[in-house]
């Protein structure tokens, strides 16, 4: 089972909703639960839980991933989210049972490899979650996605200009294959802003978290 860091909710009460933080490639936990401190503020009885993803990297001190990337192509990144997906689940059934949840009250927030995998396992649950944040990430099998997907929940993507690891043209078309397969989607171009997330971007983040865990 995953483990990491978590925030309990700030109302000091059971919680009422979760958010699962999904790091990207090379991160780990802590790298992302920072921001429950934010939006902990505006989600008082929200649980924020960062897992680490269940692979160490390589030479890299503290470093996760939820699936290996030794070469960019299309084949190999698939594998690597189908692979991973599976074990997101079963967290997530987890953390249902744990907390006395279920799926409706659970957003995703994904950054880079964690919104590959967040989009990807979300869309293929049998219910829909409360919503999805992506930043600087891709929609992966966007060409299977009208026959494979089994859940439309409202998704959000927040994507820098000037990303050079993940390029902004991929946010236009995961944007496009969500509306073509029904889901609400709605997308924030981040000027000037490379691979992270900024103040504007968190702010985009927490107004669509307040509206889906309400």
């Amino acid at each position: 089972m995953l483990t990491g860091p978590e925030r309990k909710p700030l109302s000091g009460q059971a919680p009422r909703h979760l958010v699962v933080l999904v790091h990207g490639y090379g991160a780990n936990g802590e790298d992302l639960i920072s921001l429950a401190d934010e939006l902990g503020e505006y989600l008082p009885d929200t649980h924020f839980v960062a897992p680490n993803a269940p692979m160490p990297l390589e030479y890299s001190f503290g470093g996760f991933q939820w699936f290996p990337i030794r070469e960019i192509t299309e084949e190999a990144m698939m594998a690597g989210v189908k692979q991973a997906a599976p074990v997101l689940n079963e967290y997530i059934d987890h953390l249902l049972l744990q907390h006395h949840l279920t799926i409706d009250r659970v957003a995703l927030v994904g950054f880079s490899q964690g919104t590959m995998l967040s989009l990807y396992t979300a869309l293929r649950r049998p219910k829909p979650v409360a919503g999805i944040v992506g930043f600087s990430g891709v929609l992966m099998g966007s060409r299977e996605l009208k026959e494979e997907i089994q859940s439309k929940p409202p998704v959000c993507l927040i994507h820098g200009t000037a990303d050079q690891v993940v390029p902004f043209h991929f946010m236009a078309e995961a944007e496009k294959a969500l509306k073509d397969a029904g889901v609400e989607v709605e997308s924030h171009t981040r000027p000037g802003l490379a691979h992270g997330i900024d103040l504007e971007g968190l702010k985009i983040a927490k107004d669509f978290l307040r509206k889906r865990l309400a």
